[in-house]
């Protein structure tokens, strides 16, 4: 969608869908994975100490513990979305950043969008960014204010701190919930880690716009000035309107989690 002075607004909201899986996962990784009772054994004898010329003993490897708990039905999955995010970073992030109904499902249908002209902003998991566009210069010079983009930093801050490696391993646990909404979407054979490793490769091909960036407005919604920023994608336009510094961050986690998912 064009760029607007009331919807201009959009919050990285891929990045916002991996907190959210990130935070969700953590919560029911430590929920299902508490520690096992353990049963007494007899003690066994110790087996020789190795010697230079024998083979040293193979460690053993303990089972991997099974999750006690099951994922809860999809729609039925909020709660404990928001009970994982409020653990991991506190009720305030949670009430200012998060949309706390269909968060799954709305993740799902933002990624998926993310490659196209537009997203379904009624269907957004993070709420939208405070304050107001603005823009500046005369009317037949407009450029993207550099005040914009300090109103993305604090997601942004959240999104930096995210370790790549924990956040993709988490994420499995939570896989089963995408891939149904994924489905639901009308992909019955399709599978979401795919989809979600196409979106990230086509966010990291937004190009880097260093300096101001013209618009034009020739109706209602500003526009960007360049035709080729104009075709963008719905996605790509969101990390542009971020500015260089926050896009830069956004793209470079991105591609930690992308090395991970490969």
């Amino acid at each position: 969608m064009a760029p607007s002075k009331d919807s201009f607004w959009m919050w990285g909201a891929a990045l916002g869908v991996l907190i959210v899986a990130t935070g969700t996962a953590l919560y029911f990784y430590q929920r299902n994975h508490t520690p096992a009772a353990v049963e007494p054994v007899a003690s066994q004898p110790q087996p020789p100490a190795a010697t230079e010329e024998g083979p040293r003993p193979v460690p053993i490897v303990p089972a991997r513990t099974e999750r006690a708990v099951p994922l809860p039905p999809l729609d039925q999955s909020d709660a404990d979305v928001r009970g994982g995010l409020t653990e991991l970073l506190g009720a305030d992030a949670v009430t200012r950043f998060l949309v706390p109904q269909r968060v799954v499902r709305n993740a799902v249908v933002t990624i998926d969008n993310m490659t196209r002209e537009k997203m379904a902003l009624n269907q957004r998991p993070i709420k939208p960014t405070g304050g107001q566009f603005v823009v500046s210069g005369p009317e037949d010079s407009l450029v993207i204010a550099p005040e914009n983009y300090a109103r993305y930093e604090p997601f942004v801050a959240i999104v930096k701190r995210v370790d790549a490696q924990t956040l993709v391993s988490l994420y499995r646990g939570l896989q089963p919930l995408f891939q149904q909404a994924y489905e639901d979407l009308g992909n019955p054979s399709r599978n979401f880690n795919a989809r979600l490793l196409e979106v990230i490769d086509h966010l990291l091909k937004t190009p880097d716009v260093q300096g101001p960036v013209k618009l034009v407005q020739p109706s209602v919604y500003y526009r960007y000035a360049d035709p080729k920023l104009e075709s963008l994608s719905s996605g790509q336009k969101l990390l542009l309107r971020m500015g260089p510094e926050n896009g830069a961050a956004i793209k470079a986690k991105l591609r930690e989690i992308q090395a991970v998912l490969s």
